[in-house]
Formats: C-alpha cells, sequence, structure tokens
C-alpha cells in the first residue's frame, strides 16, 4: 500500500531478495496512549490517547511503542537475517503485534543506543525469541554494544551477564547472549549478521553520548532515534554537503513543539532534515502530542515546499528497501 510522501508501507509477505525495515516501535519512552492522559483525563480529553479505548493498536498509528528497528536483510545468498536495534520496556508486546503479521521467526543479532530504560528492559524477554532449552544449551545471540552500556547491563541484568553458575546454584532458564564490545566512533564500524553498521555518536542531553548507526551499501540509512545534538563529525558522515546524501534518515522527533534538552523536538527536527538533506525521511519517537493524520497532512505541504519527502513513521510500518 503507497504512503503519503512517496513511502511504501510493504506487504507482509517479502519477496525472496528483498530487505526491509520494520518498525517495531516508533513512540518516546512512556509510549503513547500516555498513561495519566487515560487516569487522569483532561476537559477536553486528550484525542491521540483517548484513540487508543477505541481502535485496535494494529489499526492505530497513533499507537507508539518504544522506538525499536527491525531489518530484515537479504544478503547476497538469499540468506535471510533479522536484526534487532533496542529492545526496550515494550519489546514483548511488539513481538506478539509485528513478528507475527510480518511473519519474522527469531533475531540474528542485536544493536543497542544506549542504556536507557526504553532501549534495554526488554532483554529479559529475548529468551522468548531463542529456542528452548531448559539447560540454557543453545547458540547465544550475538549483541553489539558500547562499553558503558555494558557496565550499565551488567548492574541491571546480573544473570544475564554472568558466565558461570555460583556453586549449588540452579539452572534457570535465561536469554544466551554474546556480548560485544562496540566503539562510539565513525571510524570504527563493526558488521551485525553480514550487514556493515557505522556508529554515530550523538548527543542526547550535553552529558551523555548515545549511538545512531549508518548501514547500507546499495541504500545509505542513518538511525538516530534518541539525539538533542549532533557533533561535527558525526554530521559530515550523514549530510549531503559532507560525505554523501542518505537514500533514508530516520530521527528522533519529541514533542510537536518548543524545544528539550536531550531530545529533538518537530522545529529542530525539521530544521536538522534541511540541513542534512536525505533523499527522504522518517520520524520516530514521538510524544501523544503527535497527531499520525494531522501531522503527516502538515509534512506533506511541508514536502512540496523543500523538496525532501518527509512523514511520521507508525508502529508496524515496513519499508521495503535494497541493502
Amino acid at each position: 500500500m503507497a504512503a503519503s510522501n512517496g513511502f511504501v508501507d510493504g506487504a507482509a509477505t517479502p519477496t525472496p531478495s528483498e530487505s526491509a525495515l520494520i518498525f517495531l516501535g516508533t513512540g518516546c519512552s512512556s509510549v503513547v496512549p500516555n498513561l495519566i492522559c487515560l487516569l487522569q483525563p483532561s476537559n477536553p480529553p486528550c484525542s491521540v490517547c483517548f484513540q487508543s479505548l477505541s481502535t485496535p493498536p494494529e489499526r492505530n498509528p497513533n499507537y507508539r511503542c518504544n522506538t525499536s528497528l527491525l531489518i530484515d536483510y537479504c544478503g547476497d545468498a538469499n540468506d535471510r537475517k533479522y536484526i534487532l536495534i533496542d529492545v526496550g520496556k515494550t519489546f514483548r508486546e511488539t513481538v506478539l503485534r509485528w513478528f507475527v503479521s510480518h511473519r519474522i521467526p527469531r533475531v540474528d543479532s542485536i544493536i543497542l543506543t544506549h542504556e536507557h530504560a526504553d532501549a534495554v528492559l526488554g532483554l529479559d524477554d529475548i529468551r522468548a525469541v531463542q529456542h528452548f532449552s531448559p539447560t540454557n544449551d543453545i547458540d547465544p545471540t550475538p549483541l553489539y554494544l558500547t562499553q558503558h552500556s555494558m557496565d550499565s547491563i551488567a548492574e541491571k541484568f546480573p544473570y544475564l551477564v554472568r558466565k558461570k553458575r555460583k556453586e549449588g546454584e540452579e539452572i534457570r532458564r535465561v536469554a544466551q547472549i554474546d556480548w560485544n564490545i562496540i566503539s562510539d566512533d565513525c571510524n570504527q564500524p563493526f558488521s551485525a549478521s553480514g550487514l556493515k553498521f557505522t556508529p554515530l555518536p550523538v548527543m542526547h542531553g550535553e552529558d551523555y553520548t548515545c549511538l545512531g548507526f549508518l548501514f547500507g551499501e546499495k541504500s545509505r540509512v542513518a538511525y538516530i532515534s534518541d539525539v538533542s545534538r549532533f557533533p561535527a563529525s558525526t554530521e559530515y558522515v550523514i549530510s549531503k554537503s559532507g560525505a554523501g546524501q542518505l537514500d533514508l534518515l530516520i530521527l528522533d522527533s519529541l514533542y510537536r513543539t518548543g524545544s528539550h534538552n536531550v531530545h529533538l523536538c518537530f522545529p529542530q527536527t525539521l530544521e536538522t532534515v534541511k540541513r542534512l538533506c536525505p533523499k527522504q525521511a522518517l520520524l520516530i519517537g514521538m510524544t501523544h502530542e503527535f497527531d499520525h493524520h494531522k501531522d503527516n497532512e502538515f509534512l506533506k505541504e511541508w514536502s512540496k515546499r523543500e523538496g525532501i519527502p518527509v512523514q511520521l513513521a507508525h508502529d508496524g510500518l515496513r519499508v521495503p528497501i535494497n541493502l
């Protein structure tokens, strides 16, 4: 089905040689609907959040889980690999909703942007998409993260990181993960399930470095979910005036108006899109201030005026792409 601004929401069944990007979540950390809007409704009530009470999530583009992307990657040998970026608080919900409808059978590798709750608190549920073994005797899923994220996760999930059982400790089934440390340097790429990724360090507040990722040889895609400012070295890598134009920019946009100390908001996001000048852009990380239909109508006019197709992504969106 064709979507506005030239994007394509592809069918659930991919062609044998086709890669795709599947948006498992496009919302902020507190997700949409915002619980306060339902528990303590305003007068008049929040229309975006109250829509969730009457429209099933799979038919409601304003229902947004934590930001997460699944790359359905078809390599040169038509060998499909499924690469997951971020495993937040709503991971299990997104598996139930979108893995089944998009016929995703497993996760082959995982990449983390950072170690905040909306990016990692679903890690325990990774066992649900791994083969069952009561003794944990399975191949671990490769996971790629910075040393800072590794140190934080070792405190949050010590049982996922610990290699040996303590004396007398019973075997308990947990997710089996192969931890791989990556650099937060644009000049130190890595590969996950055969696909090359370039880390894109960005500021997520002035006291915190988060990673975005550049990937794709045939189509250049940048995924940047949590950003308040771009260091010059990162911006160069993904700008048309620098290392080359992106085919697709997937970018953070928290609030509809104003600004925020640790995220881009809509006005700054659109200025960033103009500055980087990708061939097209999809926005993620939205709060309940965004109404999918109304704001995409606004973006349709903005896109015509600026010459860059931009729209809000939505949970479950599948974008066919040649990687």
